[in-house]
């Protein structure tokens, strides 16, 4: 019986979910399985892997084969790297001890990696939030400057309409007093 180490798909359409499964490699995509090793949610940034390491390395070692993209997700884990460190053990290389001691700092600076990427992506949403919320505000600003500018701007217009015809009414008052006190000159002189 020949057993991969494959992905199982679920979730609804536009929004997968996935299995990491030990299958017969003639059993269907998302049939019947052997063990389930773990979870994948490719949906979130970064993407959300659930993984049982020391079960993936146990059937590593029995000959399960991954595909391409469960061996990505092993390699990212560590199940490919702590298959390694185990293959230098049963060499004499180094002790199971030391082992652990290299797969516990790997994963520590893998963690970091991770954790910085992660910070990275919120500060870069807030930084884009902030910097849409000023462009907002200084387009509110014209807005307003400009409504006020027409405001203004229609003010002095009426203003202007209204002037001219009290200047006029103005001039003919002014016209007219000089005669009333002509005629008033005249009379006193007769």
């Amino acid at each position: 019986m020949s057993v991969k180490i494959r992905l199982q798909r679920h979730g609804s359409k536009g929004k997968p979910f996935f299995h990491i499964v030990v299958a017969d490699s003639r059993a269907r995509r998302d049939g019947r399985f052997i063990e389930k090793l773990g979870t994948y949610n490719p949906i979130t940034n970064p993407a959300t892997i659930d993984l049982n390491v020391d079960s993936a390395v146990k059937w590593l070692n029995s000959g399960a084969q991954p595909t391409d993209t469960a061996r990505a997700i092993l390699s990212y884990k560590g199940a490919l790297y702590k298959k390694h460190l185990q293959g230098g053990v049963a060499k004499g290389a180094f002790d199971e001890a030391e082992a652990e001691k290299r797969f516990a700092a790997w994963v520590e600076a893998k963690d970091a990696k991770v954790q910085g990427k992660v910070e990275g992506l919120s500060t870069a949403k807030a930084d884009a939030k902030k910097a849409a919320l000023e462009a907002e505000a200084k387009v509110n600003q014209a807005r307003i400057d400009a409504a006020a500018k027409a405001e203004a701007d229609a003010k002095a217009a009426e203003e202007a309409a209204n002037a001219p015809a009290e200047e006029v009414a103005t001039e003919e008052a002014a016209t007219e007093e000089p005669t009333a006190e002509a005629e008033g000159t005249e009379e006193a002189q007769a």
